[in-house]
């Protein structure tokens, strides 16, 4: 009886708690918001934008769920850590990071918008 109950316990809490079965679609989708954002990024070309587009980018991801913020942010420390190794400035990535982790907590991409970028970004 005590191991009848205890499995459905387990049961409740795995169903409940759990959404495992989640998280590959959600970082699937992560990853093509994140794709979005780059390619959009280099179409648009504009001066300044990068930050916009990096914050769009993980807030759109991580709308998604865990799946989407984990591939948000594996894709952005991944890209920073090559950037780093290419010679970008140091600097430079630390303001990256900051507009990553803005958008995936949420915060408005607009913050970033540079003036003039056509509003089909």
């Amino acid at each position: 009886m005590k191991l009848l109950l205890a499995g459905i316990v387990l049961i409740l809490i795995v169903e409940t708690h759990a959404q495992w079965y989640k998280f590959p679609g959600q970082a699937a989708g992560g990853a093509r918001d994140m794709w979005r954002a780059y390619r959009d990024m280099r179409e648009a070309n504009w001066k300044n934008s990068d930050k916009y587009f990096h914050a769009r980018g993980n807030r759109d991801a991580a709308k998604r769920g865990a799946g989407g913020r984990w591939a948000a942010e594996v894709i952005s420390n991944g890209r920073e850590w090559l950037q780093e190794r290419m010679g970008h400035g140091a600097e430079d990535s630390a303001a990256d990071q900051r507009a990553n982790r803005h958008g995936r907590n949420g915060g408005d991409p607009n913050d970033y918008r540079p003036r003039g970028l056509p509003q089909k970004y």
